[in-house]
Formats: C-alpha cells, structure tokens, sequence
C-alpha cells in the first residue's frame, strides 16, 4: 500500500508537472498521517550542551634590538598567554609567574593531563596572563646575548620537587603522596612528562632578576592592577614589582617562595637535616638580590645587619608574635631551620606593607622547613603576610609542586578563597 502511494505520487509528478506533484504528495502525506492515528505532541529539540567560550592570545611584552656581530636581535621581550573567560567576573586579572628551571606551562594542565590553574581560574572569571621568564622558554633563549645557561637533571628534581619520599633530606618528605601515578621519579608517566618540559635557564640569577623585574613591571603597567600569583623563583619579582609599584599589585599570592632570607640552606638528611649553603648572601636584600624600599633607606646590602636566630619559628603559630623566632616566648618547631632575619632594631618594608600578601606551604615540601623564616622576615620589616599552609586546609601530601598534583584544583580553590577575602 505504502509503495503503491509513492509510486502514484510519483506519477502524478510525472504527468501533471510540478502542480501535480506538490497536490499528489499533499494527498500522499495526509493519507500516511490518517493511517498512522492520531498525532502525538513533540517535545521541542535538545540543543547539545556548549562549554562557554574563552578566548586564547598571546604578546610580547619588554624588549629591545640590539646589534649582534653583524646582526640584529631583539632582547629582554617577555612572552604572554592571555585565557579570557566568556564573561569576567573578578575585578582584577591574575598574572601566574613561574619559577626555577620551569615556564609557565606549569599553569596550563597537571603532570596527569588535567586542566590546570589557568583554567581553574578563568572558570571563576577571572582574566588570566601566564609568562615565560626573560630569556627562557618561549621568551626565547640567547646564550650570545644572555651568557650561560644551566638546567636541572632527573635526579635533582626527584629530591625535591617531585620525589622527596625517596630521599628523604628533610623531616617532611615521607609525607609526600600526592605525585599522580605514585612515586614522581623516571619512568613515571607523570614525571615524565614534568621532565619533558623542563628548559635551560639563565645561570646567573642576579641578571635573571635585572630582566624579568622590568619585564613585569612592563605587563602590570599594560594590564593592571592585577593579582600576581607566583611560585618559587617567581617570588623574586613578585617582591620587586609589589616594591616598585604597590598600586598596580592588588594582592601577591606567593606559593612557596625563593628563600630562606639572606642565605641558601641544602638538605642531608638525619637529625641534622640542614646546613648553609655557601658563605656569601644568596639574597642580598633579604627576600631579593635587587635593592627594595626599605625605611630607613639602605644604600648597599650591609647596611642590613642579619642575625642568625637561637630559636627556630613555630610555621603553626596563629599569630605573627608567636611565629617570631627573636620573641622571648616562640616556640621550638621540629623540621624548621634556624632564620636569618635583621638585627634589631630592623628597617621596615613600606611598600610591601601596602600589598596584601600570602604565603601558601605545601605539608610535604622543603619550603615547610623555612616559609616560617620568611613570613618572620616580612613581619619583622612591617609587612605582616597571610600564611596559608595547606594541611591546615585538609590538604595533605602536597610537595612543591602543588599545581601539578592531584589535588591541584583544591589547592587553586584556597588561594581563590583567600583571594575572595582580601580582594576588593
């Protein structure tokens, strides 16, 4: 019957031209929609679900030709990845800062393949910039015009970044759990994807500050006031652009940052975990090797008297008086080094003061043997920091490189709670 219909419909087409096709198959449809019974109500179509769009960029920031031999190249440019969410809801941008021997895919996705903190943040609305350092990276590499580089090797990083459980230099290594895939050494899939994105970097670490502080300040000045969220290394500008221009830094987020004051400390393991690491200041400033603000003024480095202290700082104390090692009442803490701070009476620090200021501590790090030295540093010179150490969160097992961890967008979650706090 059906293919009878079909076949009239398509003879009328034939015979009767274009009228009697319309008129044939009208008739056609209306017969099949009588033989079918009554017509049922449709429920309207369900568009596919759509991620809200973001937009990706990038720029330069900083640079300047130079002749070289018989060419010309540029230096000190500073590369910028830029993640807009579809609609911003924050008030500031946050610029993410890497740190050692790193560029800043660290922020782009975990050591597993998860998204990573820029987006974690650009889904909270807020506008996000990612740097490569000056002279790393996709900033570009020029040992002709930058000088030596040097890199770090599997095993370096294992004992401290991704591995500390196996080692063992440091009281707090044995809690490191949160590496994906289990122990962060060669082989795993994890780690070696982290190794695959290592770089060279600048050997000279005073130069690397003398390019990348300018560079910052460059993209404050284009983007801000802004939110710098910086990690390891990293901090070295972050103190130097909250120093040179507090009004475009609306708060610094410091994860882990490059300390103790004055001096390097390396790790050995046993009872005596720790010892100084050459003889001369590693940071001559205290937090930087590039002059800071201080009042009174400081002229050169030794102008600021340091005084290593008898009594290590208590990182759990709930007061900055209490986690002051020169307090006649602090308290020992196991698995804290000795601090370096000033002499008394000690030139304060103005304009980090105005600078709200974070400190985040990962449970398993090595930076939770001494970011107590440095929060009492910042204290002590009258910029009194928030310190966000993240056990005290509930999240345990974290080594330094917390944004590449399992528990990353937890982690992300707190500075953004913080934020949220001392924002406005």
């Amino acid at each position: 019957m059906a293919g009878k219909g079909i076949s009239g419909g398509i003879a009328g087409c034939v015979l009767g031209g274009i009228a009697g096709c319309v008129l044939g198959g009208a008739l056609a449809v209306q017969a099949a929609i009588l033989a079918a019974g009554p017509v049922q109500a449709q429920e309207p179509a369900q568009q596919p679900t759509q991620e809200p769009v973001t937009r990706a960029g990038y720029f330069y920031i900083g640079g300047r030709y130079q002749k070289l031999g018989d060419k010309t190249v540029m230096v000190g440019q500073m590369f910028v990845q830029s993640r807009t969410p579809a609609r911003i809801t924050q008030p500031y941008p946050v610029v993410m800062v890497h740190g050692l021997a790193q560029t800043g895919v660290n922020y782009l996705a975990t050591a597993d393949g998860r998204p990573g903190w820029v987006q974690r943040f650009v889904e909270k609305g807020y506008q996000v910039y990612v740097v490569d350092q000056v002279g790393r990276g996709r900033s570009g590499t020029n040992p002709e015009v930058y000088g030596p580089y040097d890199r770090l090797g599997t095993r370096s990083l294992e004992k401290t970044y991704t591995a500390p459980e196996v080692y063992d230099l440091f009281p707090q290594a044995k809690l490191h759990t949160q590496w994906p895939g289990g122990t962060g050494v060669q082989g795993n899939a994890g780690f070696d994807q982290f190794f695959a994105s290592q770089v060279p970097f600048l050997a000279n670490s005073q130069q690397t500050e003398e390019l990348v502080d300018p560079a910052l300040l460059a993209l404050l000045e284009k983007v801000g006031p802004a939110i710098l969220l910086t990690h390891g290394q990293g901090a070295l500008f972050g103190w130097a652009a909250s120093d040179a221009r507090p009004d475009l830094v609306k708060a610094h987020v410091t994860v882990e940052p490059n300390g103790p004051p004055f001096f390097d400390v390396q790790f050995r393991g046993g009872k005596e975990f720790w010892e100084k690491s050459g003889d001369g200041r590693a940071r001559a400033y205290g937090l930087t090797r590039m002059p800071l603000t201080f009042d009174p003024p400081v002229r050169a480095p030794e102008d600021l008297v340091v005084a290593q202290q008898a009594k290590v700082p208590d990182p759990k104390a709930s007061d900055a008086k209490a986690s002051d090692p020169r307090a006649s009442d602090a308290k020992p803490a196991d698995g804290q080094i000795r601090c370096w701070l000033q002499a008394d009476p000690a030139r304060t620090l103005p304009n980090l003061a105005k600078v709200p200021t974070a400190l985040v501590t990962a449970e398993a790090s090595f930076h939770a043997t001494y970011d107590a030295c440095t929060a009492a540093f910042l204290t002590q010179a009258g910029a009194r920091p928030d310190t966000i150490r993240l056990a005290d969160q509930g999240l345990h097992g974290n080594g330094h490189m917390v944004m590449l961890e399992t528990n990353s967008d937890a982690v992300a979650d707190a500075v953004a709670s913080w934020l949220g706090t001392r924002v406005k």
